[in-house]
């Protein structure tokens, strides 16, 4: 049977506790059946696949290829994957480069096919790389169909650190956050902001971040998010936040798992006898 995650819980409890059983899960999903078919396909016939065309009509590589970028449901817009990756991303008028989501640059330049140096298929170490991020992109995939919230937190961990370390500007910093729906999503309920404020023009929404993160975390630039604390003050702000939405309340079940999150000794044996309850219902 298909790998299901355990997720017994949902909002900053439930993400505490996947904090603890994430590698065990993760692992059980990379020796899934199907998540080895996948991957052994890419390797063994991306080789093939010299044109862009090649890609997108073999759709057990494409299911691969996109899924290694999150972008998985586009996988029937063939018309506008091939232009992508034809028009790569050299040049500014690109698509790729019109487009305000980093994901698609990011497909159209590890491919390379409309780049002056070529696809990068016949590469062993791009090979392992699109398969490595396959396996960690399908896994929130999967985490996703059983909590939306908690892949949108995998999400931003793993996305806010690149924006965090990369060299450019604050201002830009924001615009790749606020191009970036999964980790927007995240840092308008970790700031308080609510989803209308996309109505605004785009220098006054970005201002409006800037001031928000300011007075919430101290500073107006990403660059803070290399910091895992600061990630995980995000994060909680963002549960929180949903769960205010929500309307939670004591006496919801999850609640009271809390004391088996704080308490010294106990915790941890209790969190595994969780995950191996869920995982024996496969």
């Amino acid at each position: 049977m298909s790998f299901f995650p355990a997720i017994p819980l949902g909002g900053f409890l439930g993400w505490r506790i996947f904090n603890q059983t994430e590698v065990r899960q993760k692992e059980i999903f990379t020796n899934d059946a199907l998540t080895l078919r996948n991957v052994d396909y890419f390797k063994e016939n991306i080789s093939g696949a010299a044109t862009a065309a090649d890609l997108v009509n073999d759709r057990r590589l494409l299911t691969v290829a996109l899924g290694a970028f999150g972008l998985s449901e586009e996988i029937d817009k063939k018309a506008l994957i091939r232009r992508i990756l034809e028009e790569g991303t050299e040049d500014s008028n690109a698509f790729a480069n019109r487009i305000n989501d980093q994901r698609w640059r990011d497909f159209s330049e590890q491919f390379g096919y409309g780049n002056f140096a070529g696809p990068r298929i016949l590469l062993s170490s791009f090979r392992e790389e699109i398969a490595t991020q396959y396996i960690e992109r399908s896994f929130e995939e999967r985490v996703g169909e059983v909590d939306t919230d908690i892949r949108l937190a995998m999400n931003f961990r793993r996305e806010i650190a690149r924006i965090a370390e990369n060299s450019s500007p604050i201002s830009v910093k924001w615009l790749q956050i606020m191009g970036q729906r999964p980790v927007r999503t995240v840092m308008e309920a970790a700031l308080g902001l609510p989803a209308t404020i996309g109505s605004v023009d785009l220098d006054q929404q970005r201002d409006i971040f800037m001031r928000k993160a300011e007075a919430i975390f101290g500073s107006n630039s990403p660059s803070q998010f290399s910091d895992p604390e600061a990630v995980e003050d995000a994060l909680q702000r963002f549960f929180l936040r949903k769960e205010i939405e929500s309307g939670p309340s004591a006496s919801t079940p999850g609640m009271a798992a809390l004391s088996v999150l704080s308490a010294p000794a106990g915790g941890a044996q209790t969190i595994n006898l969780i995950l191996s309850n869920a995982l024996s219902r496969r």
